[in-house]
């Protein structure tokens, strides 16, 4: 059981973990022992995340989504299985927490009326600067 936060915890029938030989350092021991860990969180069917917290997540872990809605976190930074188990389970905790917060809603606000005329202004001298880089035409 993973705990999350205060009222969120993930139950170890929504993770599913499977051990393979990572690449990377390691010597000999890389080629003997699994220690890279692939962390499985069934995330559509988990009953603590609310539908919004859903999609965002979705959003945030991109390729990582599969198409059955579970989460996978792969890890082979470290030699050791334990501590790579520890780390996608750390993962898992903070791109949750990230899904967690809700995005502020934007406010359309208006150009001010000066920052109008400085863009039209410098609009305008941007033109006479190419103008002037034309041919020269003879007066006489």
């Amino acid at each position: 059981m993973i705990r999350v936060n205060d009222t969120i915890t993930i139950e170890d029938w929504e993770l599913t973990e499977s051990f393979t030989r990572a690449q990377g350092p390691g010597g000999q021991n890389v080629n003997k022992v699994s220690t890279a860990v692939e962390l499985r969180f069934e995330a559509e069917r988990s009953p603590n995340l609310t539908a919004p917290v859903k999609t965002r997540l979705k959003r945030l872990a991109g390729r990582r989504w599969t198409t059955e809605g579970a989460l996978i976190i792969f890890v082979q930074d470290t030699r050791s299985q334990a501590r790579n188990r520890e780390l996608a389970e750390t993962r898992l905790r903070e791109i949750i927490l990230k899904a967690l917060e809700t995005p502020k809603r934007r406010i359309k606000t208006r150009p001010t009326l000066g920052s109008q005329r400085r863009r039209i202004a410098s609009k305008k001298q941007r033109g006479e600067v190419k103008n002037l880089r034309g041919k020269v035409k003879d007066d006489d």
